[in-house]
């Protein structure tokens, strides 16, 4: 497959736009922590209120752009938006009970699962350079869990809450990614939206959570937690998704601990170790290496029909029948 000039620069172009804007998609979840462990609501109270918020927030833009969103939305977007309620559920109960390092740390090993994935169903090409760095990144944030077990405030059922959200937010990235050409960035984050705080209202009561409208100050940090985590973090993180590979999207996600532990350790007072910070040093040059590596990416069409496998052939660079067709 052959690309001209205009094509090339064009590309190049929009995977940088793509980097940036999931690098600051990463950093407002790393930030999201931190303002959901300093807000007085039960976590389930959070989810339902911030993204009921949020997707009314987003229906409403839609809405002025002369976009009115029909039921196709809620249909494209129902397996990603469920998985992104568990998922937000499972997280805020993490760091409700639990470090804020480790419950977000323990998501941040999401690259290994997803890894595989992009290569077998999506047809991502990973150089091996790349793969190591994703593999020293990795473990630079099981050192900051291992750094964290002793820490006061550890709970081991928070860290498997924060485990089960793990493979719930590996299933919304996925899903993220297909979404592509079936809807625009800015629908597929309403839709999903709706779905969370959907699953996250008869989860707050069957639970026993308080789910009592929040008072004046709380709705003032919920909306800080809509313009940080739901503006900057997911529409951006969506909106990105359509330019980068998703192994990617998924391994820059790597950022949100050493986001978040560096500002609790500012902001809570919570402890990091000098092995912890070095971790993080470690864990920023790997995925720099991994940033800077795609300069000339090979685009490859997210796939809108069911998963199946795609081969690539080396020669040519051309997906062979068993791969999705171009959107």
């Amino acid at each position: 497959m052959q690309f001209d000039a205009r094509e090339s620069v064009t590309s190049s172009q929009s995977l940088s736009l793509g980097l940036f804007g999931a690098a600051i998609a990463v950093s407002a979840w790393g930030s999201s922590g931190v303002i959901v462990k300093a807000l007085d609501l039960d976590p389930v109270a959070i989810s339902f209120y911030r993204f009921t918020v949020y997707s009314f927030a987003i229906f409403l833009v839609l809405r002025l752009r002369g976009n009115k969103p029909t039921l196709r939305v809620l249909k494209h977007s129902a397996a990603g938006g469920i998985s992104l309620g568990i998922d937000v559920v499972l997280f805020f109960t993490a760091v409700k009970t639990t470090t804020i390092v480790n419950a977000t740390t323990i998501g941040a090993l999401q690259p290994i699962i997803v890894l595989s994935i992009a290569t077998r169903f999506f047809g991502e090409r990973v150089r091996l350079r790349e793969i190591i760095a994703a593999f020293v990144a990795i473990a630079g944030v099981v050192v900051v869990i291992t750094q964290s077990s002793g820490n006061p405030e550890w709970n081991g059922a928070g860290d498997l809450a924060a485990l089960g959200a793990l493979f719930a937010w590996t299933g919304y990235i996925v899903m993220s990614k297909r979404s592509a050409g079936v809807l625009t960035s800015t629908e597929y984050t309403l839709g999903t939206g709706f779905w969370t705080a959907l699953v996250a209202l008869p989860v707050g009561f069957a639970a026993g959570q308080d789910m009592s409208i929040p008072n004046i100050n709380q709705w003032a940090v919920l909306l800080a937690l809509v313009i940080i985590g739901g503006l900057f973090g997911h529409s951006l993180m969506n909106w990105s998704l359509t330019r980068i590979p998703l192994w990617i999207g998924s391994t820059l996600t790597l950022l949100i601990p050493i986001v978040s532990s560096l500002i609790a350790w500012i902001a809570l007072d919570e402890a990091l170790t000098a092995i912890q910070l070095g971790a993080i040093g470690l864990v920023i040059v790997a995925l720099s290496v991994i940033v800077t590596s795609q300069r000339n990416p090979t685009p490859t069409p997210p796939p809108t029909a069911p998963l199946t496998s795609a081969t690539t052939d080396s020669l040519s660079g051309d997906t062979k029948p068993g791969s999705p067709p171009d959107p």
